[in-house]
């Protein structure tokens, strides 16, 4: 029972609370009255103007839209750049988890566009399979480089991506023997801690190899060169995010490491040339390519999204012409639907040729001129499931890289912050707040998941086709749904283009 000697002390905190009710109300007016005068006079905004204060609801649900669209109201096949299909199989793939599903696809069959793969009669069994064979890049460099690794890790600049995220894919790529690529970002401690192979990116501001000025450095190429680890260059001519426009890292990121890795301003937003200043031809492409790499006595190709395809015709001219060791020991193509970071919405969105149309043209073009076994081809963009790296395999790539897949093994949520500096997974943020929900120990497995369990699951559709390992399927082994409804062999879409002196032919 309450005694009587209770009763004022309940009725002082009553009180207390009863004035601090009335306090913050009184504040919530008045914050009101504030935001309302703020909005009937300002010109900027039409929306504040006539419904002030209220119209300000409108920004807060435009933003949070993003987030309700994704969890609540989007289908599983229906969202973009990668929808929720995708992005699971990728999370469990990471996570080494059952990638099974039950009672049949949900995949619209019937789309055009949809690749199917031609399963054999007889598929290959367990005992006759192979492993997966070994690719050999620059035959005429000093140190060339010797890979049977299928799927690997694409250009993320440190800088653009977190220390632990590029601790994290470092360390997973050697687990998983697989390569890593640096980016445009130049070749910080952290990518080598790990121990993976590694590809160098040179972009078009030199970031690593260049003076003060922003010339390419030889002295610079030999210091990268020495780390047993790089073992190829990769000059990037342009990328899926923006053909046209170099790399765009927001003065919020530029942190004092990085730009002592870069050679730049702190804080300063660091934009890349649209091209390499020494570099308005593919003469002088050629030239470069044969200067890195006969400085770093490694292999070196390039990166470029496809699109004024009559360059091809002239590059390979350009290249039989000087002998076929001139020729780039390789070449990345991206896909106009690629891309991680920040880049204006015209380029991304209406620029340059999707990887579907570009791959095909690229590997015709090599073959057509008798170059197609001097020239690897790596395949780059939104290359992130089993199937899509099929696809590219039966069109004659050499190697796949992925940016975006390796992210979402990261723990990528898709949040589409990755311009800003709050990506809320640690992931392309360097706040150190949001980075701690990063473990690199933990990271790095999932990365070595994911890529263990793409090559297993792009073995499992060779088998199906009736091939022992991915690096033997061929145009024939997929068809593509056309415009009717029905499908067409790859190889009557794109028809293989025979060297000079040879026949086509087709199984």
């Amino acid at each position: 029972m309450m005694s009587s000697e209770s009763f004022p002390v309940i009725a002082t905190v009553m009180q207390v609370m009863a004035a601090l009710f009335v306090t913050l109300v009184g504040i919530a007016v008045l914050a009101i009255i504030v935001l309302f005068i703020i909005d009937v006079t300002q010109t900027k905004s039409a929306i504040r103007r006539n419904y002030p204060v209220v119209g300000r609801f409108r920004y807060f649900f435009e933003h949070i839209g993003e987030f309700f669209r994704q969890y609540f109201f989007a289908m599983d096949r229906e969202e973009l750049p990668f929808n929720r299909a995708q992005r699971s199989w990728a999370y469990r793939a990471a996570k080494d988890i059952d990638n099974t599903v039950g009672f049949g696809s949900t995949r619209d069959l019937r789309a055009t566009g949809t690749v199917l793969f031609v399963n054999c009669p007889f598929p290959t069994l367990g005992i006759d399979a192979a492993p997966i064979g070994h690719v050999t890049v620059g035959p005429y460099c000093g140190k060339p480089y010797t890979s049977n690794s299928l799927f690997n890790i694409s250009g993320m600049s440190y800088g653009a991506i977190s220390k632990p995220a590029v601790l994290a894919l470092s360390r997973g790529a050697k687990q998983a023997g697989c390569w890593m690529n640096t980016g445009e970002g130049g070749l910080s401690a952290y990518h080598l801690e790990g121990g993976a192979d590694i590809v160098f990116q040179i972009g078009t501001a030199k970031n690593g190899v260049r003076d003060l000025q922003g010339n390419l450095n030889d002295d610079k190429i030999r210091e990268v060169a020495a780390h047993d680890a790089v073992r190829m260059f990769e000059i990037k001519m342009s990328q899926g995010a923006k053909p046209g426009k170099g790399g765009i890292l927001p003065g919020g990121k530029v942190t004092e490491e990085i730009a002592g890795i870069r050679g730049i301003e702190v804080g300063s937003d660091a934009i890349s040339p649209n091209r390499h200043t020494d570099i308005n031809s593919n003469s002088e492409l050629l030239d470069v390519i044969n200067r890195v790499r006969d400085v770093s006595c490694k292999p070196v190709g390039f990166k470029a999204v496809m699109g004024a395809y009559g360059w091809l015709d002239k590059l390979c001219r350009e290249i039989l012409e000087r002998g076929v060791e001139s020729a780039p020991d390789f070449i990345t193509v991206d896909s106009a639907d690629g891309g991680t970071g920040a880049a204006p919405m015209p380029l991304i969105d209406d620029v340059g040729l999707p990887l579907r149309e570009s791959l095909p043209l690229l590997i015709d073009k090599l073959n057509e001129y008798g170059l197609r076994d001097r020239i690897k081809v790596i395949a780059s963009g939104k290359l992130i499931t089993p199937a899509d790296v099929a696809w590219a395999l039966c069109m004659g790539a050499d190697f796949i890289v992925s940016a975006r897949g390796f992210m979402f093994a990261l723990g990528c949520i898709q949040a589409l912050q990755c311009n800003k500096n709050t990506c809320p997974t640690g992931i392309t943020t360097h706040n150190r707040r949001l980075q701690k929900g990063l473990n690199p120990a933990d990271k790095a497995v999932r990365v070595a998941n994911y890529a263990r369990n793409m090559n297993y699951e792009v073995g499992i559709i060779a088998h199906a086709c009736g091939v022992r390992e991915p690096r033997e399927l061929r145009r024939f082994h997929a068809r593509v749904v056309s415009g009717n409804g029905l499908s067409l062999p790859l190889n009557e879409l794109h028809p293989d283009v025979s060297p000079p002196g040879e026949s086509s032919s087709a199984a």
